[in-house]
């Protein structure tokens, strides 16, 4: 996977960590962020197999 760069506009950032759900991953957001459009960034890359 290749490095992008990605330049956005909007109303606050918070840096997170994903964890484990089930067999997929999850990020927690303030509860006043529900039903609100975000974007998520890869910040690290992923292994491929």
């Amino acid at each position: 996977m290749d490095k992008i760069e990605v330049t956005i506009s909007g109303y606050e950032v918070r840096e997170k960590t994903v964890t484990k759900t089930g067999n997929s991953g999850h990020v927690m957001v303030p509860p006043s962020w529900i039903g609100k459009r975000v974007k998520i960034i890869l910040l690290d890359p992923v292994e491929e197999e």
